[in-house]
């Protein structure tokens, strides 16, 4: 059975107190959430060291989660593990394996092995990949793409993106947008180039009930991927986008119908101004099924600095009700990210899921703010560095250019905290 399954029973399972525990909530209101399909509490039953369970979606705290994986040009599988290790310590709550290069089945063992949260997948890579070795990615099968999602199932992989809403009526609809970027996903791209090259209907789509049966098997959640998202500014909110999402509301209700945890994946490069916008649609057309956002981005000249510009617009999408941000790397657009790459996007996007928190009215985010301002104001700075975000890291700058005072060493001993009432302390208030 599945978390879903389990849910509608009225089972409360062990999963489900651990996310009503974290998100200072009823055990109850999780599994009613989780019954509804509101929230998803991604768990395979073969990921056995999965001990930090995830909830994500309606009135829970915003995720983020984090991609690592090789590429064709540099496999190093310590590396990935290192990343991995990294993004646990600074606080993701997903992980996701987009491996492409190097012995994929391997790599993702090991990542499994050390990942104490949940680990997501692309299978639709790795298929492409073996298909590659022996002719040509074209001469992909059904059954060459259900082995490996069956593959990733039995391993553990507690979530999958699947391109289930890419197929003829929506690629019709993209060849009609002149987009400047295209298609920019990589599983939607090798899913797109595969039907044209074969006049067949996207696999994912037309043996969806086979789909879910692996996934209800493993309690895979599936992610419904945008394959179609916009790659640039331009093309945001177009048809082709909307198209896709349309279809992808009705895989979710036969998802749901079948037991199986289904959130949707969203975009992408999106302004500022149309980032409220899109949220609503998702929300209305999947009838409120977990939004897990690609940035969004709401600029495409950040190169370089792209985490900063996607926390910027993922924090206003999280504001708006998207459910988990996936991080931005520095390297985003220009390379594979490194280990510091890593640490630095998931800083990012964990202060942006915590600033989305807050105006959310997320009454943790909100308690752990004001307790936050009391320390600062008594220059309590042990408690200033419990509650940061990342304590250890302002406690080193802190520390780094101390001060002859209590206070830190921008004021020094013109600090403004306090002052005026110790002024008002030792001398008599002047009437005006």
């Amino acid at each position: 059975m599945t978390q879903l399954d389990f849910a509608r029973a009225g089972k409360i399972t062990d999963a489900m107190l651990y996310v009503a525990e974290k998100e200072n909530k009823n055990p109850e209101e999780i599994r009613e959430l989780v019954s509804s399909g509101k929230v998803v509490i991604p768990a395979n039953i073969n990921h056995h060291n999965l001990n930090k369970f995830t909830g994500i979606g309606e009135s829970l705290s915003v995720k983020i989660n984090t991609n690592i994986g090789t590429s064709y040009d540099y496999i190093n599988i310590d590396e990935e593990i290192e990343k991995a290790k990294i993004a646990i310590e600074y606080g993701t709550d997903t992980l996701m394996d987009l491996s492409t290069g190097g012995d994929l089945q391997f790599i993702r063992q090991q990542i499994l092995n050390i990942c104490e949260v949940p680990l997501g997948t692309v299978p639709i890579y790795e298929a492409e990949f073996r298909v590659a070795k022996r002719s040509s990615i074209y001469d992909m099968t059904d059954e060459d793409l259900f082995e490996v999602i069956e593959d990733h199932g039995k391993q553990g992989v507690d979530y999958i993106t699947v391109h289930c809403g890419i197929t003829f009526e929506t690629l019709r609809r993209y060849q009609n947008e002149n987009r400047i970027t295209g298609i920019v996903s990589r599983g939607g791209g090798l899913i797109a180039a595969w039907m044209l090259k074969n006049k067949e209907e996207n696999p994912l789509y037309k043996y969806y009930d086979r789909l879910l049966e692996i996934a209800h098997e493993y309690d895979m959640t599936l992610s419904l991927g945008d394959g179609l998202r916009p790659g640039s500014l331009n093309d945001s909110t177009d048809r082709a986008q909307i198209a896709e999402l349309m279809i992808i509301g009705e895989l979710v209700e036969r998802a749901r119908k079948a037991g199986v945890q289904t959130m949707v994946e969203g975009p992408g490069h999106i302004p500022l101004n149309e980032i409220q916008t899109n949220v609503q649609i998702q929300k209305k057309l999947t009838k409120n099924a977990p939004f897990y956002i690609l940035g969004m981005l709401p600029t495409d000249v950040a190169a370089g600095f792209d985490h900063i510009a996607g926390a910027i617009g993922g924090a206003l999408a999280g504001w708006y009700g998207a459910d988990m941000l996936c991080y931005i790397t520095p390297a985003e657009h220009v390379g594979l990210p490194t280990v510091t790459d890593v640490k630095d996007g998931v800083i990012a996007f964990k202060i942006a899921a915590h600033v989305a928190d807050i105006a959310r009215g997320n009454k943790d985010a909100l308690e752990r703010n004001k307790k936050m301002s009391e320390a600062r104001y008594k220059l309590d700075w042990d408690k200033q560095f419990e509650l940061a975000l990342y304590g250890n890291e302002a406690k080193k700058i802190f520390e780094k250019r101390a001060s002859k005072t209590d206070a830190c060493s921008m004021c020094g001993p013109f600090c403004p905290m306090n002052l005026v009432e110790n002024t008002i302390r030792k001398n008599k208030l002047v009437e005006v």
